[in-house]
């Protein structure tokens, strides 16, 4: 079981920049896929952006593309979402997830670890 924590989130203005942490508890770190996701009041869960174990395949949402970045320091046993240009339709409570695995993850039924989300809120 890996246990995830996330931070970073808050109210900030349109256009503004936010940059999200996820710090897992677990010694093999580097052998997890990782994921954002994030669930909007009303809205199911959706698919934002994920890594792979070693950093060097990422894979994003068409809504975010160009305007997020997903990084991970397997040192530091830490995910990371920069959200750069954000905008009203961002507001969210966003959740990082985890699976073992080499290869990328973009479904939601892949994860079996989460953390409890960090709320995102973008004013206009």
């Amino acid at each position: 079981q890996v246990q995830l924590v996330e931070s970073g989130g808050g109210l900030v203005q349109a256009g503004g920049s936010l940059r999200l942490s996820c710090v897992a508890s677990v010694r093999t770190f580097s052998r997890y896929a990782m994921a954002w996701f994030r669930q909007a009041p009303g809205k199911r869960r959706e698919f934002v952006a994920a890594i792979t174990w070693g950093g060097g395949g990422t894979n994003y949402a068409e809504s975010v593309k160009g305007r997020f970045t997903i990084s991970r320091d397997n040192a530091k046993n830490t995910l990371f979402l920069q959200m750069n240009s954000l905008k009203p339709e961002d507001t969210a409570v966003y959740y990082c997830a985890a699976r073992p695995s080499v290869v990328l993850h973009i479904s939601i039924d892949d994860y079996t670890n989460w953390g409890q989300g960090t709320q995102v809120t973008v004013s206009s």
